[in-house]
């Protein structure tokens, strides 16, 4: 089983940076599939980022060349830097994990990107 909780979520102005933490309970070097996704109010979630353990990365078009996941083993946190922001960024983001083919979920942070 893995726990996943979410941080740093907020209000920033369009054009300015956040960075979200998803820090897990357990080694993330035996867990090969980590992403981010979004998801608001009434819409589908969507994938915003994914890295694997040999650490590929791919992400969604609307976020190329602003967001960045990375992942820190030694500290079983995932992030992801976000640049750049606009205010279609706003949503509940959240942090998933496949692992034994379980996909666990934290329970999301808020960003709001004001215009």
């Amino acid at each position: 089983q893995v726990q996943l909780v979410e941080s740093g979520g907020g209000l920033v102005q369009a054009g300015g940076s956040l960075r979200l933490s998803c820090a897990a309970s357990r080694n993330i070097f035996s867990i090969r599939d980590m992403a981010w996704y979004r998801q608001a109010l009434g819409k589908q979630r969507e994938l915003v980022a994914s890295i694997v353990s040999g650490g590929s990365t791919d992400y969604a078009e609307s976020v190329k060349g602003r967001f960045t996941i990375s992942r820190d083993n030694a500290k079983n946190t995932v992030y992801l830097q976000m640049n750049s922001l606009k205010p279609e960024d706003t949503d509940v983001y959240y942090c998933s994990a496949l692992y034994n083919g379980v996909l666990y979920w934290g329970q999301g942070t808020q960003v709001t990107v004001s215009s």
